[in-house]
């Protein structure tokens, strides 16, 4: 058997979170909602993509953000998503030097959730 990629990351986020979901990381991150199957409709949460990207939010009761665990996407402009992101209220936390070759930070979603972003 081998894994031919990743399909996708859920992420938790608490009951009647989307909007602010949707604000995080449709408005602010720029991913694109996708449709959730009428099968899985009823359970609350989103899905959204950008590029290659698919995240699925989930809601999870009771909900504990993850402080360690997160995703890590890969951007083309750095630093203007941490200007982006830090206009918005959100601490952008460096974390260069750590990999070689590549430049990053983590920020945290509105339910407390890490999120690494980085360019190489």
């Amino acid at each position: 058997m081998v894994i031919l990629g990743i399909d996708h990351v859920q992420v938790a986020i608490p009951a009647g979170g989307e909007d602010a979901a949707r604000a995080f990381y449709g408005s602010l991150l720029g991913m694109t909602e996708v449709q959730k199957p009428a099968a899985l409709a009823g359970r609350g949460g989103c899905w959204l993509r950008s590029g290659a990207a698919v995240l699925h939010l989930g809601v999870e009761e009771p909900f504990s953000p993850a402080r360690k665990a997160h995703p890590a996407f890969g951007v083309a402009q750095l630093d203007a998503l941490c200007d982006s992101l830090s206009a918005a209220g959100h601490h952008c936390v460096p974390a260069d030097g750590e990999i070689p070759g590549v430049r990053r930070f983590h920020t945290f979603d509105p339910f407390g959730n890490r999120i690494e972003f980085q360019q190489a």
